[in-house]
């Protein structure tokens, strides 16, 4: 016969209460649906827990360290790969078990976030434009225009390796995907083009970032930003704004974080892949209503918010932020 379970503290009190009340151990017994026995013991005083029942634990302290270890090593390795390296090390195990330490570790199975490659140079002039601006106020983010190109696909594909991560490390540098720019493919700058070169990327700023300049800003000053993509920083760009008397806001390289139209392409990419489209015409036409839909004040909020990764920025050393 199986071993009955310990008695619960609802059921000790009333074992208490109904001996102070006279009642015998066979009475107490039949009252709360336990065995005479059971009742002598902790009346006596010699009630003690069960002893624990189930599998030993088949792996040690040690063991389990050494697993960390290996996935601290490299955080994009597999279930299969993290079981083999610990096989390797001594400890014959199976992928369950794996997968139970690693849980137990904190860590958990995720996609990576894809940020872009930043070599030691450039989280260094990150972190010095931050400073740099780092007391800036909301009106002087007002004046900025702030430009940006964005690469839409009729699907997003498969998102590839996942990472291993523990909660609040979803910024960590060992836990992010690295990014590199992507060939030319269907852009959108307020229009859509197949690709932008220093020519096409004049014609778009003629005709249409200097009417929005004039219907934002009037005959006021204002500083546009873009960033360093080829078609930006070649010479005659350079020289275009030149010769149009306009500021250009210096930016540093792969900078994606501190520009806050990017939260606005998240916008009008994820509603206009709500939409489904089949076709190209169908997916410019998804584009231009997404985009349509955004309203002033969500502009205002995301310029207003720029001290925010600002301070990321300069937090994290430089390093890409959640932004």
């Amino acid at each position: 016969m199986g071993k009955t379970a310990d008695l619960t503290a609802v059921q000790k009190a009333i074992i208490d209460t109904l001996k102070q009340e006279g009642k015998t151990q066979k009475e107490i017994s039949e009252r709360i649906g336990c065995s005479q026995s059971a009742v002598s013991r902790h009346l006596s005083g010699k009630s003690v827990g069960r002893k624990k029942c189930g599998r030993k634990r088949c792996t040690t302290r040690r063991g389990d360290r050494t697993l960390r270890k290996i996935v601290e090593k490299d955080r994009f390795q597999t279930l299969g790969d993290l079981r083999k390296q610990w096989t390797e090390s001594g400890v014959e195990t199976s992928r369950a078990t794996v997968y139970r330490r690693v849980q137990e570790m904190g860590y958990r199975c995720r996609i990576p976030q894809v940020k872009p490659l930043l070599n030691q140079k450039q989280r260094q002039k990150r972190l010095t434009w931050a400073t740099e601006k780092q007391h800036w106020t909301v009106a002087q983010w007002s004046k900025v225009l702030f430009s940006d190109e964005s690469k839409f696909c009729m699907s997003f594909g498969n998102q590839g390796a996942r990472v291993w991560r523990k909660t609040g490390e979803r910024e960590m540098p060992k836990c992010l995907k690295s990014s590199v720019k992507y060939p030319q493919s269907v852009m959108v700058w307020g229009a859509i083009s197949a690709a932008v070169n220093a020519a096409s990327y004049q014609e778009i700023l003629e005709h249409f970032m200097l009417p929005s300049a004039e219907k934002l800003y009037g005959d006021e000053d204002f500083i546009f930003q873009h960033d360093l993509a080829p078609a930006h920083s070649a010479k005659t760009t350079g020289k275009w704004f030149t010769d149009h008397g306009i500021t250009v806001l210096n930016w540093p390289a792969n900078s994606p974080d501190l520009n806050p139209i990017e939260n606005l392409w998240d916008i009008v990419k994820r509603k206009s892949r709500d939409a489904r489209p089949n076709t190209l015409d169908e997916l410019k036409a998804a584009i231009e209503a997404s985009w349509a839909s955004i309203t002033p004040q969500q502009c205002h909020r995301l310029i207003a918010s720029m001290p925010r990764p600002i301070e990321a920025v300069i937090s994290a050393k430089g390093f890409p932020t959640k932004y």
